[in-house]
């Protein structure tokens, strides 16, 4: 499985996913950062992977369907997180995509559980 870490993730999350086995790519890396969303979605639909993020925008299956790219995996971070909070909720995503099976889905991630938005069709 291949992601894009979307501008607000730096290396430390590039080196877990890594650590974990994927193929990772970063949008900054890519100089992508501060690109509109639909650029960015059309790039992950492109290369085939995954989108992680922050932004809540890509929470909308009609105007970004997960079904186009490989998913989007949607982090939800409390107030005033730590470095600590982020690296829990990015293990526990590495963990559940090994536990989970994960066909173009959209996972919005919360501290100690995921929501899987269920398509029409199943």
């Amino acid at each position: 499985m291949k992601f894009k870490l979307d501008e607000n993730f730096g290396n430390r999350t590039q080196k877990l996913f890594r650590d974990a086995g994927y193929d990772v790519e970063t949008v900054l890396s890519e100089k992508l950062g501060g690109c509109e969303d639909r650029k960015i979605f059309e790039v992950c639909c492109n290369e085939q992977r995954c989108l992680v993020t922050f932004d809540l925008d890509f929470s909308s299956p009609i105007r970004f369907s997960p079904d186009l790219c490989d998913g989007i995996i949607i982090i939800r971070l409390p107030r005033n997180p730590s470095l600590e909070t982020l690296e829990h909720l990015i293990k526990q995503t590495l963990t559940a995509l090994k536990e989970i099976p994960f066909n173009s889905d959209l996972w919005i991630v919360e501290f100690g559980r995921i929501r899987i938005h269920q398509r029409e069709n199943q």
